[in-house]
């Protein structure tokens, strides 16, 4: 007999609750901040009820953003989705194509250069930013979106997990693949990638995240402003010397970075969950 005591589940449900609304309560202050303005921020204590000016200030941020920035937020916003859906659709890209000539070809040296790839897990990005600095100043890519995505698309996390679904795979699919005329290529695309799509799902959600969240390398190589993403932008606009941040337009740029991988996580919520929990075959 299962003893049912329903107290414990008030408890852990007040638990929950009381964990959530510490979380999400900075996330509200912030949201505060951006309604009212630099006057009622500065001059009293922290309003902690919405102000009259939420619609101005996200018009001005998204239009003008601060006057020490000359760049809008827009802008940076588009910055920022184009280097975060660069790397991770290049990451997958990669990583798909890695794993898969790792897996299903036989050729001299295959698992000395696999444990080639898997070693530079042990290397942090710090490790490789200067020489990889000087390859994209080489090339003439500073201050492009080239540059902010191509140095950053290979990964071998990404490649190790792919190589691990592939090798669950029944070798039989394989050879009823080639009985039936079907060549490498269409075996990549018609077969492996439709079987690996909550595989792909829960690794897009990752990397875009990844790829959206980046600091250090935009700051290296960003000088214009038309190229600054949200991060630096945010970094740029604290940086007044002497003067009062414009906290209104501060906390409404914040506010928008958190947007969009809230609602990445939120519309593949399902397939995110499944491609860490399932394996398909």
């Amino acid at each position: 007999m299962v003893d049912n005591r329903k107290w414990l589940d008030y408890l852990s449900h007040a638990i929950l609750i009381g964990g959530v609304c510490i979380l999400a309560f900075p996330i509200y202050v912030m949201f505060v901040a951006s309604t009212h303005s630099l006057q009622d921020i500065v001059n009293g204590p922290m309003p902690l009820i919405p102000g009259a000016h939420f619609v101005e200030n996200y018009i001005q941020a998204l239009t003008g953003g601060t006057t020490e920035l000359g760049v809008s937020v827009g802008r940076m916003m588009f910055n920022s989705l184009i280097m975060a859906l660069g790397i991770t659709f290049g990451k997958i890209l990669i990583s798909l194509m890695a794993a898969y000539a790792i897996v299903y070809f036989r050729f001299p040296l295959q698992k000395f250069f696999f444990w080639i790839i898997f070693l530079t897990l042990m290397l942090p990005v710090e490790v490789r930013i200067l020489p990889t600095y000087k390859v994209v100043a080489d090339i003439g890519i500073l201050d492009s979106h080239i540059g902010l995505i191509l140095p950053l698309i290979a990964s071998a996390t990404a490649t190790f997990l792919f190589r691990q679904f592939f090798m669950t795979i029944p070798d039989e699919l394989c050879e009823a693949a080639k009985i039936d005329g079907v060549g490498p290529i269409r075996f990549f695309f018609d077969f492996l990638i439709p079987m690996s799509r909550t595989a792909i799902a829960a690794l897009f959600v990752i990397l875009f995240i990844y790829g959206w969240n980046q600091y250090l390398w935009p700051l290296l190589i960003t000088t214009q402003e038309d190229y600054y993403t949200l991060l630096i932008g945010i970094k740029r606009m604290l940086d007044v010397n002497d003067e009062i941040p414009q906290w209104p337009i501060i906390m409404a740029t914040v506010m928008l970075t958190i947007i969009p991988p809230v609602v990445i996580v939120i519309v593949m919520q399902k397939q995110f969950v499944s491609g860490l929990t399932e394996t398909e075959k």
